[in-house]
């Protein structure tokens, strides 16, 4: 049956039905890891404490293959790795200590900002998107690998930008928690992002938010450059 999880002793395999599967198609050789991050924060990310509570009947077993019914036999080299994603991604603990930066901009002025915070991190382990060049889910999922993310998007029609805001109730929706959160508020005649992504996140569990916010007024300026740096320290420092 589809959620059943059965272990064969005699093989040491363990058939997961959807856990440990991916996207792609066999045909197509790819990296494990991204797409089935993509795969379990799409499908199961909300779900993490059931998947938690798998983890002890699967302690005692001797485990040498993983067959999924979605994806690629997992044995080898490969098969710690899941096992420890797994644990992560189910348990809402980052990957990687890093910053996603995830931006839309409307005129190319939020885009400019959201680079300018990329430059001062630095080697600081970091990831930008634009939000609405992107495959969403992607961007989804990599806010889960990341420890901080920053969020930069113009004000459109007093509210967040239409991807940003689908991006973070992608977050919300999947228990989005344990993480550092920055924002750029962009809005020329009146600044709402911070108010509306504070808003957003109302309902979510351990977020914390920087004490340096970004506000910029069309387009940077030098005090915006002062608060970039700023921000880059707070998020370097955590």
């Amino acid at each position: 049956p589809e959620v059943m999880v059965a272990y064969d002793a005699n093989s040491k395999a363990l058939f997961s039905a959807d856990a440990f599967g991916k996207f792609g198609a066999t045909d197509i050789e790819d990296e494990w890891v991204d797409e089935a991050r993509r795969y379990y924060i799409g499908i199961v990310g909300k779900y993490g404490s059931f998947v938690q509570k798998l983890f002890p009947k699967l302690a005692g077993l001797e485990i040498e293959k993983i067959y999924s019914l979605h994806g690629p036999v997992v044995e080898g080299d490969l098969l710690p790795v899941a096992l420890d994603l797994y644990t992560k991604w189910s348990s809402y603990t980052p990957e990687v200590n890093g910053t996603l930066i995830a931006y839309a901009s409307i005129y190319g002025n939020t885009k400019k900002a959201a680079e300018a915070l990329l430059e001062e991190l630095g080697d600081e382990n970091a990831c930008i998107m634009d939000l609405a060049r992107v495959d969403i889910h992607e961007a989804i999922a990599n806010a889960f690998k990341y420890s901080k993310l920053v969020i930069a998007s113009p004000t459109y029609n007093t509210e967040l930008f239409p991807v940003v805001r689908e991006f973070i109730h992608g977050l919300t929706e999947r228990n989005y928690t344990n993480r550092l959160v920055g924002i750029i508020d962009n809005g020329t005649w009146g600044p709402m992002i911070k108010k509306c992504i504070l808003k957003e996140f109302e309902g979510s569990k351990d977020i914390r938010f920087t004490e340096t916010t970004v506000v910029i007024k069309s387009a940077m300026n030098k005090a915006n450059a002062e608060e970039i740096k700023a921000l880059a320290k707070e998020l370097k420092e955590n």
